[in-house]
Parts: structure tokens; sequence; C-alpha cells
């Protein structure tokens, strides 16, 4: 069964956290499917991704073309076509408890300087943990990542 990280952005926004986990998670040999709320927000992350440089290249694409099954990193609104073991929700993007068992891990990544978000976090956490999945809270508050909770 996986487990659920929640990353709590105070310091560094989504477009410069994004791609440090994502590297990580790669490393890891594992595929990855970016789950968004908003298909313009992605098409803007997938512009930043591109940005990346050369030696950090990180293999993406949208979901909605040709290749999704093949594609290391898919971002998407909906379910992964790319048979993801790690799904990275962003922007309140749903996860369910029973797709959490499935996967390696899921990483929910929240703006902690928006209160909707972090109530939309804090609604996650609830859900999740009291449908027994592992979760672990991170922090960059202090200026590097702690873990801050663990249930």
């Amino acid at each position: 069964m996986g487990a659920v990280y929640f990353y709590h952005l105070t310091r560094q926004p989504l477009e410069r956290t994004l791609p440090v986990l994502l590297d990580k998670a790669r490393q890891a040999g594992w595929r990855i499917a970016v789950r968004g709320t908003d298909a313009a927000r992605l098409d803007w992350l997938d512009e930043r991704l591109w940005l990346e440089p050369a030696e950090e290249f990180l293999p993406h694409g949208c979901s909605g073309g040709p290749h999704d099954a093949d594609q290391p990193i898919l971002l998407t609104t909906g379910a992964a076509a790319n048979s993801p073991a790690c799904v990275m929700a962003i922007d309140g993007a749903p996860v369910d408890p029973d797709e959490v068992a499935g996967l390696e891990r899921v990483c929910i990544l929240f703006d902690g300087n928006d209160d909707a978000a972090v109530q939309q976090a804090r609604g996650q956490w609830k859900a999740l943990t009291g449908a027994g999945c592992a979760a672990q809270y991170w922090s960059e508050e202090s200026g590097r990542w702690e873990k801050k909770a663990e249930a």
C-alpha cells in the first residue's frame, strides 16, 4: 500500500518544487502522473517544464496525445493513461483512498500562502488518513523540507 506525502509550499512556488520531486520520482524508476484541475494551468506548467536546463530535462507530455501510455510523466486532469506508480496532485486535484493503495506514492502539493488551498489539503488529510492511508506532512517553512507530522 502506498503513502500520501503532503508538501506545504511556503517558500518555493510549484514550478520550482515540482521538478525536484519529479526528478526524485524518476530516479526511483517510477512513472508519474501530475494531476491538476485545470487544463490551462497544466499547459502553463508544461511550458515551465520545457524550460528546464538540458541536464535537468524531465521527459513529459500532456494527456490527450497519441503517446499518453508511453509518457514517463503525464500531465492530466483525470485518470492517467501511463500506469503511474506515483501521482502528484496539484491545485486541489482529488485523490481517492482506493487509488492510494495501488500506488507507490501520492504527493499532494499545496500553496501555503492560499487559505483555500490549505483548507483543501486539510480536508484531504482528514479524508485519506480517516480511510486508513499512511500519510506524512512536509513543510519548507524553516528553509528546508522537514517532516512535521505522520499518520
